[in-house]
């Protein structure tokens, strides 16, 4: 019977979706579905009820904020300058300047929290650049394409924040545990750039002219304004000055003044900014909203029960079960955006992942790992989709050139399995 009842409901959910419906109305319609047919609760008010919970967290409200930080910065010169600063300091590196994507989209991923962003900027500033300059496209794709994900790992994080309002996880510390994932990710990534460029000189166009130390410290000082926000927004986090809330407030708060002092915020770019993070939140939070309906319709139906039975009858190892989880989520990443799928399963798969003993801390980077990896697979990879707007290329054109950084993430994943200490040591000293 159970079987039955979610073959319906997924049968149900594919049917909206692919009738055009909003994901977040399409979640609250297989919600009422299950209700209906499979309980005797009353729709109405639960659906109230849970809508108003799930909207009203005082937590969510970093959310907004740090959208709203991203989209100040996106219109902002402070972004354009993040190039000029760093592109003497990686010239001399094997693939020279193909590390401004990775190096870019990590600093742009500590003030940004959205992977979407985080490619949208760093894209425009760098795709030109390295056209001109005569670097593969391929290449100048592919690595902004994986590097971009760095947006949802390297805090301040909006998937991060969706999951420790989910499952009810400090995301101060979930802050924390990404951090040193996310600069290893970046490590690999540039690590496979310089081997590609060893293999390829032909292929690397020659290094601009040598510039002196001094000229070098001069040319960042492009990038004093970008590390000023983020030892603003993570310093005020980490020392416990601020909440993620607060932090994101401050964050919002230094990006307009140091936009308006460096003279790029008109009243039009603040406008533009204002409506596109109300517009994308509010997407997110009906997403959010549906999504807990949705779930409180799976737990009166008994889904999530028996599904950690069934996954706790097969006895599997915790690696085995990890193994499980990377295909499940990839497979379901291939319909469903990352926060989509973070509400939709969250809540079901908690008891049998505390069952068997990994730290939530631990699951909620995993988590955004494997959604990163989900980022760049077809056809529906959110990054895939910003990539296919700048270049105007096919988008399995694009998933293909981000193939060895997908490989690269799930390196990363198993990794954080048999060395958990590369996630929980920093949330270990802030406990301390």
């Amino acid at each position: 019977m159970d079987m039955v009842i979610a073959l319906v409901l997924v049968v149900a959910l594919f049917a909206v979706l692919g009738a055009g419906l909003w994901i977040g109305l399409a979640l609250l319609a297989v919600g009422v579905i299950g209700m209906e047919l499979f309980t005797n609760r009353p729709v109405g008010d639960s659906m109230m009820l849970t809508i108003w919970g799930s909207s009203s967290a005082w937590t969510l409200t970093a959310l907004p904020l740090f959208l709203w930080m991203g989209e100040i910065l996106f219109r902002s010169k402070l972004s354009d300058n993040m190039f000029k600063g760093l592109a003497p300091w990686l010239d001399r590196l094997p693939g020279r300047l193909l590390h401004t994507n990775v190096v870019g989209c990590t600093i742009f991923a500590a003030i940004s929290g959205s992977s979407a962003a985080t490619c949208a900027t760093i894209g425009k500033i760098t795709l030109p650049e390295l056209k001109q300059r005569g670097y593969p496209d391929a290449m100048a794709v592919g690595t902004l394409a994986g590097a971009s994900t760095l947006g949802l790992l390297i805090p301040p994080s909006i998937i991060m924040i969706v999951y420790g309002v989910a499952a009810n996880v400090s995301i101060a510390k979930l802050f924390l545990a990404g951090v040193i994932p996310g600069l290893v990710l970046a490590l690999l990534f540039m690590g496979y750039i310089m081997v590609w460029a060893l293999f390829n000189k032909d292929k690397v166009p020659a290094a601009d002219a040598r510039m002196t130390l001094l000229q070098k410290i001069h040319a960042a000082r492009h990038l004093i304004p970008v590390v000023t926000l983020i030892a603003l927004v993570l310093g005020g986090i980490y020392s416990g000055i601020a909440t993620a809330t607060e932090a994101a407030a401050l964050g919002v708060g230094g990006s307009l003044l140091m936009a308006r002092i460096e003279g790029s915020l008109t009243w039009e770019r603040f406008k533009d900014g204002l409506v596109s993070a109300c517009r994308v939140y509010c997407m997110i939070g009906l997403i959010l909203a549906g999504a807990a309906f949705l779930t409180l319709a799976m737990g009166f139906i008994g889904l999530p029960r028996h599904l950690a039975e069934f996954i706790g009858a097969l006895q599997l190892s915790p690696f085995a079960l990890m193994l499980l989880l990377i295909v499940f989520f990839i497979a379901l990443g291939c319909f469903l955006d990352g926060i989509s799928m973070v509400v939709l399963t969250i809540a079901v798969l908690l008891p049998t992942v505390e069952a068997a003993g990994f730290d939530l801390v631990w699951f909620g980077i995993f988590i955004v790992l494997v959604v990163e990896m989900a980022q760049i697979t077809p056809p529906v990879g959110f990054n895939l989709f910003v990539l296919q707007g700048l270049t105007k290329r096919e988008i399995t054109w694009i998933a293909r050139t981000a193939l060895p950084l997908f490989m690269l993430m799930m390196a990363a994943v198993l990794m954080s399995y048999f060395a958990p200490d590369v996630v929980l040591w920093l949330p270990r000293q802030m406990q301390g």
